[in-house]
């Protein structure tokens, strides 16, 4: 054993490191980050460089335990504002969707690979949830800005549909152990569906408040803090599993409420969880790619790719479809969210799950989802951005880039925070556009190396450093003083609307001026077009939401520190950049079409 200490320390940090190396081409190039980790394990196989792995139980542990990381980030990195805005549907995705998805690629794996059907459903279901780590790092880190609607929902679903996902494949995997028929399947997935979800979920609520608690009386040295709080949150996935819950979204659900709530050392803790996933990630990649033999592969490979553009051209999309018609999404935006269906590192991990219980079809199943990954990593993830883009769900930034850092206040930040901004050149602040707001309070200037007090700083100069305390509500506010300017393009504009309008202003007033009759109720009080759009859209409004006035279009631009509407652009003529696609009606608009159906035989009756 202490005979292999050094090779395995020097090939595993080895791979690592050309993970991380090529992670820059993958930059450049716009590939899929993900799939370079796992082409480097691939490459470092069997099949390449010889590495023999083979060991399927050590891979499913190493991967379970990484993916547990990685999804107790993602929940300390989901804002609460996300969850609310987007419970509902992605709740209904990750349960009844997964569901819905597994049960359609079902059917198609039963044609094409002739199993028995519940097999033919482990298949779907294994390959049946969305990735948190692809989704989370394509939205995140691929500078993709859409529209924080459809953004909230892929990220709450793809944080959340795992653990149904997992509950299916295991379900699934032990009624085929135990010789059950597809009738037993119904009722044990009735009957764990509530002790896996709601254990998983009241633990998760628990250990969330726990570890807000244990923050607040226990005081560590600054290292030990994120190490104690990691530490804790494994500690809730183990004891989740062996009460029977879904560990996976204990570990979701406590990472959400302990972000969304004052915590100890919040700065250096998301620091160290993001430098954690990156490894969770490249680990489990990396092993999940030296588990592979890619000539085991060629004898189904045609069969498991026609599978994989079943599931993402018609299994994943109908599904979606379904789940969101009572929600109001526009065709282009459930296009989008059908299209960000990667499957990864998950689906791999439970295909380990039949071929380490000894299934007579596990290393078929295995290999079949391997294969539906890197089609789903190949076609999806290098197309995310300009599939958003041709369906016109891409927000123009209104802001440069803007170079800040936030340090941690020992004793906890109460309702302000320390902040440094580095002045950029040609920002409002350089050229002496705008000044900084009094309720920013600057404290230091450091101008060529040399600290000053920002009275006697004068005017502020490009690459000055500026520390401030400032409350974390006006951090956007900020954020804009101290950017590059932007330019907008013409399709920006088209985007915004080419005349911007006051939102304070009477709706009355605007009606009047473009003629649009019976938009505004003369009976009933007056009120503003920002209370107006408010209203038409339900009463939240996002940038980017448009609403049709007779010949004009109200699109909302930005908003002030208190959440109001503060621009409102106006165009003539809609904008005709987007695709406007023939499917994915929403429930409003069938609803429409039958009324319109219902009544033209009406007429003719």
């Amino acid at each position: 054993m202490l005979d292999l200490l050094f090779p395995v320390t020097l090939i595993g940090a080895g791979l690592v490191l050309v993970s991380v190396m090529t992670s820059a081409l993958a930059f450049r190039f716009g590939a899929p980050l993900l799939l370079v980790f796992l082409s480097v394990g691939l490459l470092a196989g069997e099949d390449g460089l010889g590495i023999r792995y083979n060991d399927a139980g050590s891979a499913y542990f190493i991967g379970s335990l990484a993916l547990a990381i990685i999804l107790f980030d993602s929940g300390f990195n989901t804002k609460l504002r996300s969850v609310r805005q987007a419970a509902a549907p992605a709740l209904l995705l990750a349960t009844l969707g997964v569901v819905m998805t597994a049960g359609l690629v079902g059917a198609v794996a039963r044609l094409l690979f002739g199993l028995p059907w519940l097999e033919a459903f482990l298949l779907g279901a294994i390959v049946g949830s969305t990735d948190a780590a692809a989704v989370f790092f394509l939205l995140r880190v691929g500078g993709i800005n859409i529209r924080d609607q459809v953004r909230s929902l892929l990220e709450v679903e793809s944080g959340s549909n795992d653990p149904m996902a997992i509950f299916l494949t295991i379900i699934l995997v032990e009624l085929i152990l135990s010789g059950g028929s597809v009738g037993d399947a119904w009722t044990e997935l009735l009957k764990g569906f509530g002790i896996q979800m709601g254990l998983g979920l009241s633990l998760g609520i628990f250990g969330g408040y726990l570890i807000l608690a244990g923050a607040k009386v226990i005081r560590l040295e600054g290292t030990l803090y994120p190490i104690s709080i990691l530490s804790f949150s494994l500690l809730l996935f183990g004891f989740t599993g062996l009460a029977g819950g879904s560990g996976f979204l204990a570990v979701y659900v406590a990472g959400i409420i302990a972000s969304n709530n004052t915590i100890q050392g919040q700065v250096s803790l998301r620091r160290f969880l993001e430098g954690l996933t990156w490894m969770a990630q490249i680990a489990m990649f990396l092993t999940l790619g030296l588990l592979a033999t890619p000539s085991q592969f060629l004898g189904l490979a045609l069969p498991a790719i026609a599978l994989a553009l079943a599931l993402t051209f018609v299994c994943r999309p109908l599904a979606v479809w379904l789940c969101l018609l009572p929600f109001g999404y526009k065709r282009n935006e459930t296009a989008f969210i059908s299209w960000v269906g990667l499957r990864g590192s998950v689906s791999i991990l439970l295909g380990i799950i039949p071929l380490a219980s000894g299934m007579e079809n596990g290393q078929l199943l295995f290999n079949t989802a391997y294969i539906v990954v890197l089609v789903s990593l190949l076609l999806q993830g290098w197309t995310i951005a300009p599939m958003a883009r041709w369906l016109g769900l891409i927000v123009p930034a209104r802001i440069g880039p803007v170079e800040r850092l936030e340090l941690e206040l020992p004793g906890g930040s109460g309702d302000h925070e320390l902040v440094v901004y580095k002045v950029a050149a040609e920002s409002p602040v350089a050229l002496g556009d705008e000044r900084l707001p009094r309720w920013a309070r600057p404290s230091l200037v450091v101008r060529d190396g040399h600290s000053m007090r920002y009275q006697y700083a004068g005017r502020l100069q490009v690459d000055d450093l500026v520390y401030m305390f400032v409350a974390p509500q006006y951090i956007r506010l900020l954020d804009r003083l101290f950017a590059s300017p932007v330019r907008l393009t013409l399709d920006d504009e088209d985007f915004y609307g080419k005349f911007l309008i006051d939102p304070r202003q009477p709706m009355a007033a605007l009606a009047e001026a473009y003629g649009l009759s019976g938009v505004v109720d003369p009976q009933q009080p007056p009120v503003s077009i920002r209370d107006y759009i408010t209203q038409r859209l339900g009463g939240t409004a996002e940038v980017g939401d448009r609403i049709t006035c007779g010949a004009v279009e109200l699109i909302v631009r930005d908003f002030d520190a208190d959440g109001a509407i503060s621009e409102v652009g106006l165009s003539i003529e809609e904008a005709e950049s987007a695709a406007q696609l023939p499917l994915f009606q929403s429930g409003r608009e069938l609803w429409q079409l039958l009324r319109a159906r219902l009544a033209n035989r009406g007429k003719q009756a």
